[in-house]
């Protein structure tokens, strides 16, 4: 008998045979769909060796039984939402199919915040994901936010917070998350694990239900950068990695034409090479950008230092030069991205009536005053967060709304792209070179030459402005301050660009009564994915050596 357990109701809870996995679910409740499955050790050996991991999958991406199980039904898709807890898709999405080709096993899919929205994983038909901190805090029994044994229980990060949890607790080697907006690289950041976001157009998104279709992007979580590193550069002609892979069926994949235009401008791909102990070689002579827009007042201090002392240990241990950067649009990115997401989600989720598509309330007799034949499915089947962006991203794209709202939007969007390319020694193979504007630029700026300010390979920031917040302070925000703990990754993702979430030490003395993890984000310039995990890798590794052993 299959010992895969799935929801059969959204008010049950599931029971696990094993008393360690009632525990955990309890506690962190980041599967919600999962079977046992035999431990694999992830093998990084040489090119040619089957890869061997275990893998969760966010639960908006589809996926279907092995070839080898006998389990029957197949894995449900329910995107953590009412409207669809029965939902089994047809097809797996090909993202799932080419790690399963890799050697991934499924081990079970996570929870998250309904339909991707969400920045703590707290929006779910399924509840709210949980993780704890690694060590216990001093005389923390507070009512609400702790477990039996006066355990605090943090936010896991959002919307692909039960990826990260799996990945951080060690119950999936990989985990697939999606991010629109920092849904892979904030979880990453508050967990402790590497998450990274490639270029847009690179990995497939058929088979993931969609958000908003002009960001989504599917992502990889880790608790190494080499294990990411390996699946998407690949080894060589005989395991190519997943950047190579076009999907037909996938109209925002990247043509095959475009990826071997892109990449012949680029580093890296012509196979992972392995590099260990030779970080050095790797970091010696990059220019790595400080946005001066990214230290804001909301920043928490024990992050702002820790961000120092990063940038200062990989400048005194590897010369890695340190150049401070303008990105003048970033301080509009976040309000253009809350306007374009909910804009797009509004459309992707018409279709969700409980007559066409998703589960019809079988309790309500008639539907609203007026005749409204779908007004009580949607009103039962979407959460509160997925009510709130539909009616703003519908008023955004009223007539009376638009112009002032969705195509202001738009064009802020440009902006921060062309901010993007302005920085980057590299040139966007997409777009035409653009140069700074001198008179844009803050007085705080030094200049290279005539022509403006010196360019930079990869830019170093946060991932998050503060650490992972108590789960009853989360339940307690308010949307907007949800909304703020996006405010350093949403510029990469309105420009398309790969950016990767590692953890970086804080000190004891500074991490006072409330432990958590902090995450160090490097963004790059678009398609130059392979680069940019080789120095992700080099730095984690630089990082690792300085960070304090009590």
């Amino acid at each position: 008998m299959s010992a895969r357990r799935r929801p059969r109701g959204l008010q049950l809870r599931h029971v696990s045979r094993c008393p360690w996995q009632v525990q955990q679910r309890r506690l962190l409740n980041h599967f919600i769909s999962n079977e046992p499955v035999p431990a694999y050790t992830l093998d990084e050996g040489v090119p040619g060796t089957p890869t061997r991991f275990t893998l969760a999958v966010k639960d908006n991406i589809a996926t279907v039984p092995s070839s080898s199980s006998t389990a029957s039904p197949q894995w449900p898709t329910t995107c953590a939402s009412p409207f669809l807890a029965t939902y089994t898709s047809p097809f797996e999405a090909t993202i799932v199919t080419q790690l399963r080709r890799r050697g991934a096993r499924l081990v079970g899919k996570t929870n998250l915040d309904e339909f991707g929205m969400g920045s703590h994983s707290v929006h779910s038909a399924f509840g709210a994901v949980a993780q704890q901190p690694s060590q216990p805090p001093r005389q923390s029994h507070n009512k609400g936010d702790s477990d039996d044994d006066g355990q605090v229980l943090l936010s896991a990060g959002g919307s692909s917070g039960g990826s990260a949890v799996a990945v951080a607790s060690g119950d999936a080697d990989v985990a697939l998350g999606t991010d629109t907006g920092g849904s892979v690289r904030l979880p990453a950041a508050y967990t402790g694990v590497v998450g990274f976001k490639p270029s847009y157009g690179m990995l497939s998104r058929f088979g993931v239900v969609p958000y908003a279709n002009s960001l989504d992007t599917v992502g990889l979580l880790a608790r190494r950068v080499g294990v990411i590193r390996r699946l998407v550069v690949g080894g060589d002609e005989q395991e190519p990695g997943l950047w190579a892979e076009w999907d037909a069926r996938d109209p925002t994949s990247l043509s095959a034409a475009a990826r071997r235009r892109c990449a012949s401008v680029r580093e890296g791909y012509g196979g992972f090479q392995e590099e260990e102990g030779d970080a050095g070689r790797v970091l010696r002579g990059l220019r790595l950008g400080m946005p001066l827009e990214y230290n804001i007042e909301e920043l928490d201090g024990r992050i702002r230092d820790a961000w120092s002392a990063a940038a200062k240990a990989l400048q005194e241990s590897h010369g890695v030069r340190i150049v401070p950067v303008s990105l003048p649009s970033t301080k509009h990115a976040l309000a253009a991205y809350y306007v374009i997401a909910p804009a797009e989600a509004s459309s992707n989720l018409a279709k969700y009536d409980g007559i066409r598509y998703g589960s019809r309330d079988p309790e309500a007799a008639s539907d609203a005053e007026g005749g409204v034949l779908y007004a009580a499915s949607r009103g039962r089947g979407f959460g509160d967060e997925v009510k709130r962006r539909i009616l703003l991203g519908s008023y955004t794209l009223s007539s009376e709304a638009m112009d002032n709202y969705f195509i202001k939007a738009q064009r802020v969007r440009r902006l921060v792209r062309r901010d993007f390319n302005r920085v980057f020694a590299l040139d966007n193979p997409l777009h035409d070179k653009e140069t700074f504007s001198l008179s844009d630029l803050p007085d705080s700026v030094a200049m290279e030459d005539k022509w403006g300010p010196e360019e930079v390979d990869f830019l170093l920031c946060p991932t998050a402005p503060t650490l992972a917040p108590r789960l009853e302070d989360v339940m307690n925000q308010t949307p907007l301050d949800a909304y703020m703990n996006d405010v350093f990754t949403v510029p990469a993702s309105l420009a398309g660009l790969p950016a990767i979430s590692i953890p970086m030490p804080l000190e004891p003395e500074t991490a006072g009564d409330t432990p958590g993890t902090a995450g160090l984000q490097l963004i790059g310039q678009y398609w130059d994915d392979a680069r940019l995990l080789s120095v992700a890798d080099a730095v984690s590794k630089t990082l690792k050596a300085m960070a304090p052993t009590s």
